[in-house]
């Protein structure tokens, strides 16, 4: 049944809508928590180890948290090879004369298509460089996120990979909102409208949110 489901293109799409919906309920809360930045290094630094002990003591420490990063990596495998299935299908069912003459695909589905791989990119990048500290600037210091932030914010290629990720996040989130609403049946003539707004809105305040903090950093509002 589980094969069955996933061997269908609305199967894939359906998986496509639920962890994409996962991973935009972890990034507005993200969002917020990167927010509190702007009430100091020590409320900053705070919010971080508190996401460390969340649940205990029924759970150890950062049990909740591999917990959270389980599901979104679940998430995040599970969106990425519905989409690259998906793709590879559409390109297979073409009309044969597409062979010698290219189609030209929609403003949406490029956006959705080139905003997938720079964001899969930028999530290799963003781990190394503030969870692990393999590519971060200014030697990393375990347990002092506000200076890690900063110091990454501090240089002017961790300011643009930063910028040009969250744009197509916001493009990303743009169409796929939509997308996800009509796979799981959200759409229609009344709520399209509705929807549509939801998806602009949503998609303005979390890539603004995002974007705030390097530029605190660079105009010395955060230091």
């Amino acid at each position: 049944m589980t094969r069955t489901v996933w061997d269908s293109s609305l199967g894939k799409k359906t998986v496509m809508a639920v962890s994409g919906l996962i991973m935009l309920l972890y990034l507005v809360v993200h969002m917020l928590g990167n927010l509190k930045i702007f009430f100091g290094s020590g409320d900053f630094n705070h919010y971080a180890h508190w996401l460390r002990t969340i649940g205990e003591p029924f759970l150890h420490y950062e049990w909740a948290l591999w917990i959270i990063r389980v599901v979104l990596v679940v998430a995040v495998v599970a969106h990425a090879t519905a989409a690259y299935q998906l793709s590879r299908r559409d390109i297979r069912a073409r009309p044969s004369r597409y062979v010698h003459s290219k189609p030209r695909s929609s403003y949406a589905t490029r956006t959705m298509r080139w905003g997938g791989i720079i964001l899969g990119l930028f999530i290799v990048w963003h781990l190394l460089d503030l969870t692990t500290g393999t590519v971060h600037s200014g030697g990393f210091q375990s347990g002092h996120p506000y200076q890690n932030v900063v110091d990454t914010f501090s240089t002017w290629y961790g300011d643009v990979i930063y910028i040009v990720a969250m744009l197509a996040l916001g493009l990303h989130i743009r169409h796929g909102f939509w997308s996800a609403a009509q796979t799981l049946g959200a759409g229609s003539r009344t709520r399209d409208r509705a929807l549509k707004t939801i998806a602009n809105v949503l998609a303005l305040v979390l890539t603004a949110g995002f974007i705030t903090v390097p530029v605190a950093v660079m105009t010395g509002v955060v230091s």
